[in-house]
């Protein structure tokens, strides 16, 4: 299968495109973002990784996606503060709201989780089909000096709830990128 990776336009934005041609997603180190909804923290993870992968020319190599742990918004857009938040820095968020699911578990090399509760709903959906991950992680934990180990949820609160999580998850995303580059030795 082959998969087509974001571009930037004259924005300053990315976006997706469907002149890039990459290998396949199976043979790719994949990442998936994981919250309770899908549409605020875990999209806006993504789009930011996605973003750093792609400064980093390893669009090639890192795939990413996310997903929820509950069924509230499937098929949905991210909520609208999430989508002007990262536009408001130059990045598109292109998703579509979608559930966990056991394939999920298998098929993604880092598994990483906004919050404690959600952490808990993975570590149950694991157990309840005997499946282990060694690359389970909190997104907070790639946060040097991080007050608190949850990614807090902008959901019900105003657009600087938002702006508060993007720094957050900037901050946390740029150490984990590091990590991957370093322990799968990968040149940039």
């Amino acid at each position: 299968m082959l998969v087509f990776f974001p571009k930037k336009i004259a924005s300053g934005c990315y976006w997706p495109s469907s002149r890039k041609r990459i290998k396949s997603v199976s043979s790719m180190i994949r990442v998936l973002f994981i919250c309770l909804g899908n549409i605020c923290r875990s999209p806006l993870a993504e789009a930011i990784f996605n973003h750093k992968v792609i400064e980093k020319e390893l669009e090639g190599t890192i795939h990413s996606d996310s997903c929820g742990t509950s069924d509230y918004h499937i098929g949905e857009q991210p909520d609208e503060r999430s989508m002007q938040c990262a536009k408001n820095r130059g990045i598109l968020i292109n998703h579509r709201g979608r559930q966990i699911n056991r394939l999920d578990l298998k098929d993604f090399d880092y598994l990483i989780v906004m919050d404690q509760s959600n952490l808990q709903k993975v570590k149950n959906l694991m157990d309840i089909h005997g499946i282990s991950h060694s690359h389970l992680y909190l997104m907070r934990e790639f946060q040097p000096n991080a007050a608190h180990s949850d990614v807090p949820d902008p959901y019900y609160g105003e657009a600087d709830g938002f702006e508060e999580v993007y720094d957050i998850l900037e901050e946390s995303l740029e150490n984990f990128l590091a990590k991957i580059i370093e322990d799968h030795h990968l040149h940039v």
